[in-house]
């Protein structure tokens, strides 16, 4: 087979990984000179502990194990199996901690919950003050601003890709082929559009103004080196509350955000990249048009959040970013997947899942058309 994939975030390159591992051509064409959209703009986390028991777990499940086995391959992503903690602090917070640990899948998940002095035998970093930390074994972590070219160089080895840069999808011609915008024609046996959060012009005109998937805004930061290793990712406990495997009585009791926090929907997600440095993040905005700019109130407050775990200043922030990400308005939705034409799909919709999700989304994808 001939596959052409449209998009060179991390769930286009998993689709042109599955073809060109199956034995099949694959032409994979992306707007920029390197994808630059959320693939990049996030933490890097494959964070199995909040997904929604059922589907959405054991997609995230399946894509852990292909990571560490596409890691093993391509020591270029980065892949570390480091789990995650997030530590608590008041009664109610423990409450959800004892509630997801009494969950009848929480072995999959690895969850466990740990003493502060077992938290700190997992990371020494962390000697702030928190009564007991959620472990989650299965969490890992990769290097998503080298995890696609990495992929690609593995891809290019296999002699049967080819990765055309600067060139934008602008129709899909007939059944089975799509034409960009040096007015190249690209036909293949299966045509794959992995648009991210590009969801206007071309994504509009094939799949329809109805398309169920909205877009999402969130802010984010990295560090300099913290001069230590920082051994496992780190939550905190307001991640409870964006994160379906934790919804329970003991969430609905839980006391309210800090009002920064709440006005930003935030929760605090922290892992270190092999360079030293820690991504910390995030905010979630909803409603269009997004700001152009972005706000310090709360970088501020991660900032924080960060020191009291750490109990120690953070390094000098050297950058902050804005990114969007296209998720299923549905949110018990893995990903969105249509078929626009008789030879060519729409895959979009992840949301904050896609890093974690995206080898075995593309998987299913690849089953479900026959590779």
């Amino acid at each position: 087979m001939r596959v052409i994939v449209v998009g060179a975030g991390v769930v286009g390159t998993m689709h042109a990984w599955h073809a060109v591992e199956r034995g099949h051509e694959v032409v994979q064409i992306e707007r920029e000179t390197e994808a630059r959209g959320a693939s990049l703009r996030n933490f890097g986390q494959i964070w199995v502990s909040g997904r929604a028991g059922g589907e959405e777990l054991e997609t995230a499940l399946r894509a852990r194990a292909l990571w560490e086995a596409i890691g093993a391959r391509v020591p270029a992503l980065g892949f570390r199996a480091i789990g995650s903690l997030t530590p608590v602090r008041t009664d109610p917070e423990l409450a959800v901690a004892e509630a997801a640990v009494a969950r009848p899948d929480a072995a999959a998940r690895g969850y466990r919950l740990v003493t502060p002095a077992e938290a700190r035998a997992l990371n020494p970093a962390l000697r702030g003050d928190f009564a007991a930390a959620l472990w989650c074994e299965r969490d890992a972590a990769v290097e998503p601003r080298t995890a696609q070219p990495a992929l690609r160089e593995a891809l290019y080895a296999s002699g049967r890709y080819t990765f055309l840069p600067g060139r934008e999808v602008r129709e899909v011609v007939g059944e089975n082929a799509v034409r960009d915008d040096h007015g190249d024609v690209h036909r293949g046996d299966a045509v794959v559009l992995c648009t991210g959060a590009w969801l206007g012009g071309l994504v509009r005109e094939v799949a329809g103004a109805d398309l169920p998937v909205r877009r999402v805004r969130l802010q984010m930061m990295q560090t300099d080196p913290l001069g230590e290793p920082l051994t496992t990712s780190v939550a905190d406990a307001d991640s409870f509350r964006y994160y379906p495997a934790y919804a329970s009585e003991a969430l609905e009791a839980a006391q309210p955000q800090e009002p920064v926090a709440a006005a930003h929907r935030m929760q605090l997600l922290m892992v270190q990249r092999l360079d030293g440095g820690l991504t910390i993040g995030d905010t979630h905005e909803y409603e269009h048009p997004f700001a152009f700019d972005t706000l310090e109130d709360p970088y501020e407050h991660l900032a924080r959040v960060v020191e009291s775990f750490l109990g120690r200043p953070l390094p000098r922030i050297r950058r902050r970013w804005a990114g969007v990400y296209a998720q299923c308005t549905d949110t018990r939705r893995v990903v969105h997947r249509q078929r626009v034409r008789e030879a060519v799909w729409l895959v979009t919709g992840p949301g904050g899942r896609g890093m974690t999700c995206a080898p075995a989304i593309a998987e299913t994808t690849a089953n479900e058309l026959g590779w």
